[in-house]
């Protein structure tokens, strides 16, 4: 593994998001000495805060996944997420409804998930669902250490054992067709392959590889923290401050300063200039490159991922459908992602993510109030309606959005939200995500592991990039490592000692990866 030579005595890290906060953590582990700069008042980045009359909502990501990652950040500090974040296991993790007027929960436990298939669908597709898992088990072992959590210098890495065995899972066929040999049951099969647009890829292009996002979802336990996604951030923030991290909020990074080869300060929007020995850079990969003064050179393009917009409503009331993270799927679905993906249009008929955090932590809002989060996935900018038509597209969307959550059950939905807040493309734009996507490059295969954006810049000895435009991608258990991978290109530390994880009573049902 290439490593940043010199001194690395102090790295200024830019960027207090779970990227950079997994980063700094994993670096005062090693002995550094650590500054992070936010330019937002406080941490989280894409998992920020926000208030909307009372109702404290998550600006970014919903869905926690794969938790001892982050336990791996604050072990590396003496510190344990257990100690800082009170964590619930939903049970449910999802509850999926359908076109058809069909209701699925989506349990990650084996036993209660063959029998809510077995109800659903019957013993044929139960039997199914068994062999799926095992399938996604051993996906998830053939890749985790090799081809998520490492430091890639070369595509010739690739050539190891672990490719042969990912060959032999029949990981580089196609993810809906994978799926398919399992259940037949097309409303299962959108279950465990709907996670392909989290890459960017609709299941039917994605390669089956990427269903190891499904076991994320699926097998490995799906979380929730007390107080909502952003607790998540803060604790980090607070762990590296007590482990000797100086923090600069409000502040943006406006330039770098090299002498030769190497970043030798960092310029703020103050006009202070910060000495420092390495850099460790989280922002979007357009204002990282930006700051560079370079961008590199590929063959073709970087592909983006699609954009969502999201419908954030403080309500009066809720709906006993819901579950805590609720998956209405449309009647289309093929089309619809060729709508996101291909030929730029916003869902005929929408597939919806519906979270409703105050089913676990009823502070999230004033008392007997709920809140929603709702979102719909659409074309990115580059694709679809630009930042303009955005403009006047935005109130026209909303309401069609409320009505055809109106249609799928939830009546006097539009009547009874009292504080609102609708994020559309023209937002994420805004924050500086290119195309207007928070999701960045897609996870094609010429933008995934090796022959995705390095987090080693060419020429610059002493710059390192993590967040989910890099090694290894987007989603908040791939942006943890991305952290802790940037850290070691550092500390040239490799992975920590396998260690006990407190983190719930049931996280003995969620497989470290293997040493």
């Amino acid at each position: 593994m290439k490593t940043v030579p010199g001194p690395t005595d102090h790295v200024i890290v830019v960027g207090a998001g779970l990227a950079g906060l997994a980063a700094s953590l994993h670096l005062l582990g090693a002995g550094r000495n650590v500054t992070v700069v936010e330019r937002a008042p406080e941490p989280g980045g894409r998992a920020g805060r926000a208030d909307m009359g009372g109702y404290a909502i998550d600006t970014g990501p919903t869905v926690l996944t794969m938790p001892h990652l982050a336990d791996e950040a604050f072990a590396a500090v003496g510190d344990s997420l257990a100690r800082r974040v009170e964590l619930i296991e939903l049970h449910p993790a999802y509850r999926a409804q359908f076109a058809d007027g069909s209701a699925l929960d989506v349990h990650t436990g084996a036993e209660a998930m063959e029998e809510e298939i077995r109800r659903f669908a019957g013993p044929v597709e139960a039997e199914g669902y068994r062999r799926l898992r095992t399938w996604l088990q051993a996906l998830y072992r053939a890749q985790m250490r090799r081809f998520i959590d490492t430091n890639f210098d070369s595509p010739l890495q690739l050539l190891h054992p672990d490719l042969a065995r990912l060959a032999a899972l029949g990981g580089f066929g196609r993810l809906d067709a994978r799926i398919g040999r399992f259940i037949s049951d097309p409303r299962l099969r959108r279950v465990f392959s709907f996670q392909a647009l989290y890459a960017g890829v609709p299941p039917a292009r994605a390669l089956a590889a990427y269903a190891v996002i499904a076991y994320m979802d699926t097998v490995a336990g799906v979380y929730f923290p007390r107080g909502g996604m952003h607790a998540l951030p803060r604790a980090m923030a607070d762990s590296a401050r007590d482990a000797g991290a100086e923090f600069r909020y409000g502040t943006e990074v406006t330039a770098l300063h090299r002498f030769g080869g190497r970043i030798r300060t960092v310029e703020l929007s103050t006009g202070e200039q910060l000495a420092c020995d390495a850099v460790v850079l989280t922002p979007d990969l357009p204002v990282t490159y930006r700051l560079l003064g370079r961008e590199p050179q590929r063959a073709v393009p970087l592909r983006h991922s699609p954009s969502a917009v999201i419908l954030h409503a403080g309500t009066d009331r809720t709906w006993s459908q819901l579950g805590h993270h609720t998956l209405s799927f449309g009647g289309a679905w093929e089309r619809t992602f060729d709508e996101i993906t291909r030929t730029g249009r916003l869902m005929s008929d929408p597939s919806l993510l519906i979270t409703r955090p105050t089913a676990h932590d009823p502070l999230l809002a004033p008392e007997g109030k709920h809140l929603h989060y709702v979102l719909a996935p659409c074309p990115n900018t580059r694709t679809g309606p630009g930042v303009r038509e955005w403009h006047d597209l935005a109130p026209r969307y909303r309401d069609s959005l409320v009505a055809e959550l109106e249609r799928r059950g939830l009546h006097g939905f539009g009547d009874s939200i009292e504080h609102e807040r609708l994020v559309t493309p023209v937002d994420w734009t805004e924050q500086g995500h290119a195309a207007g996507t928070p999701f960045s490059a897609a996870h094609t295969f010429a933008q995934t592991g090796p022959f995705r954006p390095r987090n080693l810049v060419r020429g610059i000895d002493n710059a390192v990039l993590a967040g989910c435009g890099t090694t290894p991608g987007v989603g908040v258990p791939t942006v943890l490592i991305s952290g802790k991978l940037a850290a070691a290109r550092i500390t040239g530390q490799g992975r920590p000692p396998r260690r006990a994880t407190h983190i719930s009573p049931h996280m003995s049902d969620v497989p470290l990866p293997s040493r």
